[in-house]
């Protein structure tokens, strides 16, 4: 996997972008000699995502906006902790 500072990265991350997809091999990026970053090609993925599966199976039965309890309720409102 090739190596290069954040600095030579940052300006030229589109071309850097277009020969990851064309060679399909990863970018190390440096700062200060360490790394902390990589740019790693795209996996396609055949069936979607994983979370595609649970699609339709959450039925929402009530407000999910709302708060559960009054604000006079709760404890922090109260001012008792």
């Amino acid at each position: 996997m090739k190596t290069m500072n954040a600095s030579d990265f940052k300006t030229k991350c589109l071309a850097i972008f277009d020969e990851i997809a064309k060679t399909g091999e990863g970018v190390t990026i440096l700062k200060h000699g360490k790394p902390v970053a990589q740019v790693l090609p795209a996996v396609e993925r055949e069936n979607g995502y994983p979370q595609d599966t649970l699609k339709g199976t959450v039925e929402i039965l009530d407000d999910i906006v709302s708060p559960v309890l009054e604000a006079e309720l709760w404890s922090a409102e109260s001012g008792q902790l």
